[in-house]
């Protein structure tokens, strides 16, 4: 514009760009397995203050964890704004498993006796395999014995996990004795009639000791010896 008020215009460009950085703030987390196995994080999760002169967005470079994750995972939250101008931070997601497995143990077992013995060997005894599940994996372990004694044992079957968790359940083991005793009656016996009648009574005759075995133990030794002795023969 001039003294006489004559002007004349001209036009230029003015280019504002954006040369900063967004700033990424990222903070530690820790996450659960589901109980598929499987665990989600979103930005939200990660993010801790992340900001911007301009406008801005956040990704991440890993969203999903699985049993094979378990433990400490390092994690990047990228903010980027609409300039370009990206910035890093890491955080650490831990992967946690705090499902219990389950487990089912065999059905009852029942088993007889070793043969001399009055119990069974756990190798004689089938005990089968516990049904077990778990989000992850696990594996089935029990405190049966290395020899069960005649009777009822319970036996606790235990499953653990890989982040220690576990469940149990019992099973029962009936172990009987169907081996007969063994028994040597006493040397044959003679004996004469009591004084003034024809019989004797058991009081007189020294009958003796039978000879009796069992793998277990013999628990009675009875006979059926009469009162009175007859004469002639009588089994006992």
């Amino acid at each position: 514009t001039d003294g006489s008020g004559n002007t004349h215009d001209a036009t230029a460009t003015v280019t504002v760009v954006d040369n900063i950085d967004p700033v990424a703030v990222a903070q530690d987390i820790t996450v659960a397995l589901d109980a598929s196995g499987s665990a989600s994080i979103t930005t939200s999760d990660i993010d801790n203050g992340s900001s911007d002169n301009c406008t801005y967005t956040l990704s991440l470079d890993i969203t999903s964890f699985d049993c094979d994750d378990l433990g400490a995972n390092v994690v990047t939250l990228t903010a980027t704004d609409g300039s370009g101008n990206t910035h890093d931070a890491t955080a650490t997601v831990t992967v946690v498993d705090n499902i219990d497995p389950t487990i089912t143990a065999p059905a009852a077992v029942n088993v007889n006796v070793d043969s001399g013995t009055c119990a069974a060997a756990l190798a004689n005894v089938t005990l089968g395999t516990p049904t077990i599940a778990d989000n992850c994996s696990a594996t089935a372990s029990n405190n049966a014995p290395a020899s069960f004694p005649i009777g009822t044992t319970t036996v606790t079957w235990t499953v653990t996990d890989g982040s220690g968790n576990t469940a149990t359940a019992t099973q029962v083991v009936t172990v009987v004795d169907n081996i007969d005793p063994t028994i040597t009656a006493p040397a044959a016996v003679s004996v004469n009639v009591d004084a003034g009648v024809c019989t004797t009574a058991l009081a007189n005759v020294p009958l003796g000791t039978p000879t009796t075995g069992d793998n277990c133990s013999v628990a009675s030794t009875t006979n059926d010896a009469p009162a009175i002795f007859p004469l002639g023969a009588t089994t006992v």
